[in-house]
């Protein structure tokens, strides 16, 4: 098993969040954050003032699968979260040693 954990634009969570859908990845966990990358922020104008965003609101998934539908999901999240533009985002790949339901107990795979 495998946690994937994709930093994206906020604006494009949707089209993520309805390809892993329609290819049959329904559960994920989604986290509202606040980072930022090589770009060290982005200024703006209000008002006629210049100032520095250096926190950049983004949108988090992670969602765990078994180890032969890393790479499907990667893809999935990849093509639906890019715009070609500095700041699209990052995906981490995460070797998860267990999971389980609390539920039922099961474990593994099972508990997915």
């Amino acid at each position: 098993m495998k946690k994937i954990e994709a930093i994206i634009r906020t604006m494009r969570f949707e089209s993520v969040k309805n390809a892993l859908e329609d290819a049959g990845y329904d559960s994920m966990t989604v986290t509202e954050v606040k980072g930022r990358g090589r770009q060290k922020g982005i200024t703006q104008q209000w008002r006629g003032a210049e100032y520095v965003v250096d926190l950049i609101p983004k949108t988090k998934i992670e969602i765990v699968v078994a180890d032969a539908d890393v790479e499907k999901v990667v893809d999935i999240i990849a093509a639906s979260a890019v715009t070609g533009q500095i700041g699209d985002g990052k995906i981490f790949i995460i070797p998860l040693e267990d999971a389980i339901r609390v539920r039922t107990r099961e474990r593994g795979d099972t508990a997915l």
